[in-house]
């Protein structure tokens, strides 16, 4: 039976519950999806919990900024029923109904064929996160990286750990940035030439310039740390800002911009064009180990989302979380799909396990 997690406003209290789901009732599009997997962003814990304003529609709203899974009925010529695609960004999960359910209906113009070599599980082990990661790592790469390591705040987060796999396989050195302690192991595991502690940026920069140190960063918590780096950055070095888990807030001032050229990119993932999502999700293809990308991964049922919102919000997630919006019966079906789907046997299994099968990839990430 379909059915869909919905967000409801009640008395001036939010909470969510699953239910069933009209498939009649989603909204307009030429596309008609089955879902498989969705994930969890910090975003959708927002909007979940109501502790933010990311829901612009009407309640009872069906929240999850991203999707993957198969098309069930097309009426665009860009797509038939059995192609597999991903959806990210657009408003999905803010202004339209989202992941969260177990059909979805988007308009052509913005799906995106599963890249070769992913399967739909791995497609939202990524999900917007690491598609955030990848736009901000290309960013960096079209302004030029400088000497110096290149720092990433909030390492251990979703965007964070991908961008710290994304630039150790280019070969940057990377230094981590986390509030937690015992995370070290892990962010070298990821790629991590050094790890730092929150408090070297997350208190702020002293002096409107410091000691010229980062050869890039990749910014996901904003606020006091976004304004740490922008004055320690090299000469001509930039900072892809794509966060706020911190703060919006950034006080600095225009000398790190006029006396060493440093730039601010900033990186939209929601309305990002078609051309550059294509290539963003292909790096991810190419360049994202499978083994370790399922290591950082934790699988969780649709009735789990509130409860690992919450989690999420409290800093208590490591890496990424994949929501399996289908029943039990229904994973047999996605496992299957998945080998119809050109992916072999051992790696359809891993994909609808999530990180069970490939603990070993990473020991600590659990």
């Amino acid at each position: 039976m379909p059915r869909a997690l919905y967000v409801h406003v009640r008395d001036g209290r939010t909470a969510a519950e699953a239910g069933p789901l009209r498939v009649a009732d989603l909204p307009e599009g030429d596309v008609l999806v089955r879902v498989a997997y969705s994930s969890l962003n910090y975003k959708d814990a927002l909007a979940v919990t109501g502790r933010g304003k990311v829901i612009r529609g009407a309640f009872p709203f069906v929240p999850g900024i991203d999707l993957a899974g198969t098309v069930e009925a097309s009426e665009h010529s860009a797509y038939a029923p059995g192609d597999r695609v991903v959806l990210t960004g657009w408003g999905t999960g803010e202004a339209r109904w989202g992941g969260y359910a177990t059909h979805a209906r988007a308009r052509a113009e913005h799906l995106v064929p599963l890249p070769d070599g992913l399967t739909l599980f791995d497609a939202m082990a990524l999900g917007t996160a690491g598609f955030t990661a990848a736009l901000a790592v290309m960013a960096l790469e079209r302004a030029g990286l400088q000497s110096g390591p290149v720092a990433v705040t909030g390492a251990t987060g979703g965007v964070g750990s991908l961008a710290v796999v994304l630039l150790a396989r280019a070969g940057v050195r990377v230094a981590a940035s986390t509030g937690k302690a015992d995370a070290e192991g892990w962010l070298r595991e990821l790629g991590a030439s050094e790890v730092i502690g929150r408090s070297v940026l997350g208190n702020g920069a002293a002096r409107p310039l410091e000691t010229a140190r980062w050869g890039g960063a990749v910014d996901t918590v904003g606020g006091p740390a976004l304004a740490a780096l922008l004055a320690s950055m090299q000469p001509h070095a930039a900072v892809a800002a794509c966060g706020n888990a911190a703060s919006a807030d950034l006080a600095t001032t225009v000398l790190p911009f006029i006396l060493r050229g440093v730039s601010l990119l900033g990186i939209d993932s929601n309305t990002c064009p078609d051309a550059l999502r294509r290539a963003a999700w292909a790096r991810l293809a190419a360049d994202i180990p499978r083994g370790v990308l399922r290591a950082l991964t934790t699988t969780i049922p649709l009735g789990d989302v509130p409860a690992w919102a919450e989690t999420i919000l409290a800093g208590g997630v490591r890496g990424r979380v994949v929501v399996d919006v289908n029943s039990e019966t229904d994973r047999a079906a996605n496992a299957a799909e998945e080998r119809a789907g050109g992916v072999a046997g051992d790696d359809a299994r891993a994909a609808d396990a999530g990180s069970d099968d490939v603990a070993d990839a990473l020991p600590n990430a659990a």
